[in-house]
């Protein structure tokens, strides 16, 4: 495996440039990352056609992750509750040392090969759920011992690495490979491997969910009303869609609870129901 990861930046003076050169010498770097992550796309198209088999009929997803790559899976499976209205368990992100780790880091937690695998299990994982590891290094024991269990027990796995050819990429059944090249400052994996990880991670959840309907058109219709700029936000909708006046849509909208019920009641056009979470879980 070549550790592209650890590799000389590009750039052999940073602590020499003025503020704009570092400025423009990051942005540089950080537009190579999309063309990375297209490269990548049949890869990518290949673990989520394989996930939304296992989700349609209630199997969850677990990301797993030390540093910032466990941050950026933490973060994106807190943000499908409220985006998407599904049940918190449905996606869940775990990052080496616990939730600890997310503000401090957890000393030696990343290289205990055996600790994911427990966390898993103490999330009662089922065989019918799936495990994405992400570590840029594609190294990390915490990751790699989780996704090698997880596969043993049943589980489909999957990853986000950003070297080639990683024992991460191994361990899985659909690696995701995205190869950013060296960091600005070497080694720095929280810059342009944070920056893909984020941004396939975004890909990875957001099609899943318009897949398993929790979309209408290009409609949240399923977003938790939390705050005013959502309700309001769902009351266009619904003016829009029911062509009603902005008081009949917001009773409608606060009696249903979020559009898609209130669309459901209108309309039928959408499944009232929501999605079964498998409890077979593995002991």
């Amino acid at each position: 495996m070549q550790n592209i990861t650890e590799s000389d930046s590009r750039f052999a003076h940073p602590d020499k440039m003025s503020v704009r050169e570092l400025l423009a010498g990051m942005n540089k770097e950080d537009k190579t990352v999309p063309q990375a992550i297209e490269r990548a796309i049949p890869q990518l198209e290949k673990l989520v056609e394989a996930l939304y088999a296992r989700m349609k009929t209630g199997g969850r997803l677990f990301y797993i992750g030390a540093g910032t790559s466990g941050r950026l899976g933490v973060l994106d499976a807190s943000e499908l509750p409220p985006t998407f209205g599904v049940r918190p368990e449905w996606v869940t992100g775990l990052i080496a040392g616990g939730d600890g780790a997310l503000r401090n880091a957890v000393e030696g937690a990343e290289d205990d090969a055996g600790l994911a695998w427990n966390d898993l299990l103490n999330q009662g994982i089922a065989a019918s759920d799936s495990v994405i590891g992400i570590a840029a290094s594609g190294t990390t024991p915490y990751v790699v011992g989780g996704v090698r269990e997880a596969r043993l027990a049943g589980c489909l796995t999957g990853c986000i690495a950003c070297n080639s050819d990683s024992p991460l990429a191994q361990a899985v059944e659909y690696p995701v490979e995205i190869i950013v090249g060296p960091e600005f400052i070497t080694g720095s994996t929280r810059m342009k491997a944070g920056t893909a990880q984020k941004l396939a991670l975004n890909m990875i959840s957001t099609s899943l969910m318009v897949r398993l309907g929790k979309v209408k058109g290009n409609k949240m219709v399923n977003m938790q009303l939390k705050n005013n700029k959502l309700i309001n936000r769902g009351v266009r909708m619904l003016m829009d869609e029911l062509h009603l006046p902005e008081e009949d849509a917001r009773k409608k909208l606060m009696a249903a609870g979020s559009v898609a019920a209130a669309l459901c009641r209108e309309k039928q056009v959408l499944p009232c129901g929501g999605t079964s979470l498998q409890q077979n879980a593995i002991t």
